[in-house]
């Protein structure tokens, strides 16, 4: 898979990682159009940064001020255009009668690291999957305000957040436990959650039954344990690209995909994650081989390793 090039007549821009089913994709647009490039674990993908990093817009639409944004940034926003992202999220509260059927579900990255959260049900597990969520379960189904209350309920009542930053998800993608240790601990929280019903959880919200969820062979992170062979280097990453530059390289074979990060294998047989959110706004020029020329940052000791590499 290479990555397309965007030219100055108008070529296309990565718009990072997306999962609608369980094979990753990486999504494209140019104007008002769309294509992805569907992902496969073991093949090759690389690419040259070129110029400067813009703006994506918002909700579709192009940024009207052309703006120049950080290349550490995650979001690829500038600031008018973040806001008018997020007014029209969810999250915002905005969209109170909303129609559609919402669904409220715990979500497990690592020992100790779960959180509460809500989505659309026509979506399915793709926002799971967008997170990087190693296993989860659906608590419950309902109207939107009624799916949200739930979710302030369970944090406030069981301590769990609503977010976690991606930064901790890598660090205990290295060393998770065996498949039933994963569902354990999930359905622990569920019975904690399920305790609640009748304090707090609004009777509009339909209780779903415990049936949790592992994504670790859809993600193909390869952490072996006895009953789950590995297919593909099971290489722990220690390295992340802390930012793209003008002229920076990223190349190598995809061994692993989880939310927005993609896991690549690179010269000298280590494994270095790329979170994908960084390349958007970027023109990006096809390179083959196996090379990384941009700053890195360590995983978990929080050392960044400067320079281009």
């Amino acid at each position: 898979m290479t990555c397309a090039v965007r030219e100055s007549g108008g070529g296309w821009w990565c718009a990072g990682v997306r999962w609608p089913g369980e094979v990753p994709e990486l999504g494209w647009s140019r104007g008002g159009r769309r294509r992805v490039s569907v992902l496969a674990y073991g093949a090759g993908l690389g690419f040259r940064a070129v110029g400067e990093r813009h703006c994506v817009g918002a909700r579709g639409n192009v940024c009207p001020l052309g703006a120049v944004v950080p290349g550490r940034s995650t979001g690829g926003r500038c600031a008018e255009c973040a806001r008018l992202d997020r007014a029209h999220s969810v999250a915002a509260d905005t969209m109170a009668d909303d129609p559609r059927t919402y669904r409220v579900y715990l979500a497990w990255f690592g020992p100790g690291l779960v959180k509460v959260g809500i989505t659309g049900e026509e979506r399915g597990a793709a926002r799971l999957r967008e997170q990087g969520a190693v296993a989860f379960s659906w608590l419950g189904r309902g109207p939107l305000m009624a799916a949200r209350r739930t979710e302030e309920v369970l944090r406030a009542a069981l301590g769990v957040p609503d977010r976690i930053p991606y930064a901790r998800k890598r660090v205990e993608r290295g060393h998770l436990p065996d498949t039933d240790e994963r569902a354990a601990e999930v359905a622990e929280l569920y019975a904690r959650a399920a305790a609640l019903e009748g304090r707090g959880w609004p009777e509009s919200l339909e209780r779903l039954p415990l049936e949790v969820v592992d994504q670790v062979g859809i993600f193909g992170l390869g952490r072996a344990t006895e009953s789950e062979p590995v297919t593909l280097p099971a290489s722990v990453p220690v390295r992340a690209v802390r930012e793209l530059v003008d002229g920076g390289v990223v190349a190598g074979r995809l061994v692993a995909a989880a939310g927005p990060d993609l896991h690549l294998a690179v010269a000298g047989g280590g494994v270095v994650v790329l979170d994908t959110r960084l390349i958007t706004g970027w023109d990006l020029a096809a390179e083959s081989g196996s090379d990384v020329r941009v700053p890195l940052i360590d995983i978990g000791g929080g050392g960044v390793q400067g320079g281009l590499f």
